[in-house]
């Protein structure tokens, strides 16, 4: 999985902009780049959206036999982010503390120009962010692939409660 997000949808925290990324050896790259890395190193099922400037989705399945994904959209609207963030009176933290499994997912809702991001609190599956070279909020669960996008401007993502 990768999401990318331009800086006017993420701000990075100040913590996650390393200027030791700049003196690096090896350098952050453009959001360009970090998605053409991305399709190949994955399976031929790898696919791509993009959401015109802002933002871009990338899926490959895991061929890991212990991780199961599954992708939910629905037409015109994301029904799965919808109902989690029109949930009545509770605040998402506290929905998200009621979900038992392994989990890490990253929604974009296109029409508000929302992200919501979320790792489970058992930290079996990992997502990492970083920031590429164009300010670009880059997300995924494989850090190899993050580390070498954002060289030391990168860090695992906080885990849930």
């Amino acid at each position: 999985m990768l999401g990318i997000f331009k800086e006017k949808l993420v701000k990075a925290p100040k913590e996650l902009n390393s200027p030791a990324s700049l003196n690096s050896c090896t350098k952050p790259k453009p959001s360009h780049e970090i998605l053409k890395d991305f399709m190949p190193c994955n399976s031929s099922n790898a696919f791509s959206m993009c959401f015109g400037n802002d933002a871009l989705l990338a899926y490959s399945p895991s061929n890991k036999p212990s991780i199961h994904h599954r992708l939910f959209s629905g037409l015109d609207n994301i029904y799965s982010y919808r109902t989690l963030r029109d949930r009545g009176p509770y605040p998402a933290d506290q929905v998200l503390k009621e979900l038992e499994g392994s989990f890490g997912f990253v929604i974009y809702d296109n029409k508000d120009g929302t992200i919501f991001v979320a790792s489970g609190s058992n930290g079996q599956i990992g997502l990492y962010w970083g920031v590429a070279i164009d300010s670009s909020i880059v997300i995924s669960e494989n850090m190899e692939h993050i580390k070498a996008s954002c060289a030391k401007s990168f860090a695992p993502f906080p885990s849930g409660i």
